[in-house]
């Protein structure tokens, strides 16, 4: 039996508690940053002049964040998130306009290495989701209703670019609409290949493959999984089953008889919903955001969480995982 802690927090109202969050985070990511030596990572100068030609609305927060842990440079360079060490995960999403628009996904990883922080800020604009790297997301909705989540796009190799998450937080705080987050996104580069599905009020969507050393590339896909337009990776393909989840899902948005619960429902057995919790693949949540009321319902198959932008509550759950049991209980 694992438990992982899901706590929520509400950083417009009590901006000081992102500094407790980082000090008990800090270790494990400092450790994280640090595997390769000092020298592997971009200086601080470097990651500050990039951070400010790809996020420069964003260069206040950042600074100001800095300065809020003491503005050390090794920390400084962390939350810069520029080409930080090579991570992965795994995850399925789907951005759902039928009966009930939502932007529907299962995020796959190791617990050992899950901050489980819900957060609320207010920085540019309202924006609430599931973090990483301390301020980066996983995936997420801002007052817009602009809706956007991140899969590992199966590729091995590293570039020089941005750790995903940074890229989904500068969308959203920076963006309205698909077609705005569509036009910034194109020209960032991330480190590793990774995709972004987004889902707007307007009922608009995209997935954009990041691919690291070449273009970005933009689809009208309403699905993402763990490959782009080919299994690059066939190890990790077969492992993950990503093909065949990408081919549900794809199945899903043909029949005519598919409404939002029966897909949620989907999302919540295999293969979307996984248990190889210590292969770094068994699901932590499922999240569905909506882009009409600005929530989201994080899920797992006895326990649902509701949060929306307009009424954030502050809470703390302790999530069970039973490993290769295809269960998973919440308290």
């Amino acid at each position: 039996m694992l438990i992982v802690p899901i706590t929520s927090f509400d950083l417009s109202v009590h901006p000081e508690k992102w500094e407790t969050f980082f000090n008990r985070t800090w270790p494990f990511y400092k450790a994280w940053f640090l595997k390769e030596g000092p020298t592997a990572r971009p200086g601080y100068l470097t990651s500050l002049g990039a951070f400010e030609k790809h996020f420069p609305e964003l260069v206040d927060t950042y600074k100001s964040l800095c300065e809020q842990i003491g503005g050390g440079d090794l920390a400084s360079r962390y939350l810069s998130m520029y080409s930080p060490p090579p991570y992965m995960s795994g995850c399925s999403q789907l951005a759902w306009v039928k009966d009930v628009p939502l932007l529907i996904r299962n995020y796959d990883y190791s617990p050992r290495y899950f901050e489980g922080a819900f957060v609320k800020t207010n920085w540019l604009k309202p924006v609430m989701g599931m973090t990483d790297c301390n301020w980066g997301l996983l995936d997420g909705v801002n007052e817009d209703g602009l809706c956007a989540s991140l899969t590992f796009g199966g590729r091995r190799i590293t570039g020089i670019g941005f750790g995903i998450p940074l890229i989904v937080r500068y969308c959203l705080e920076t963006c309205s609409t698909t077609a705005e987050a569509i036009e910034k996104l194109m020209e960032i580069p991330a480190h590793m290949a990774y995709n972004i599905t987004l889902l707007d009020a307007n009922l608009d969507y995209a997935t954009i493959f990041f691919v690291p050393g070449g273009p970005n590339q933009l689809t009208r896909m309403a699905v993402g999984t763990n490959h782009q337009n080919e299994v690059n990776w066939s190890d990790y393909a077969i492992m993950t089953q990503t093909v065949e989840r990408r081919a549900l899902l794809d199945a899903a948005l043909l029949n005519p008889a598919e409404t939002a619960d029966s897909i949620i429902h989907k999302f919540l057995q295999p293969p979307l919903f996984n248990t190889a919790y210590e292969k770094a693949f068994g699901t932590l949540y499922t999240a569905i955001y909506s882009p009409v009321t600005k929530g989201v319902t994080l899920m797992w198959q006895s326990k649902k969480i509701h949060q929306t932008l307009g009424d954030f509550k502050e809470h703390k759950h302790k999530i069970k995982l039973r490993a290769n049991a295809n269960r998973l209980l919440a308290t």
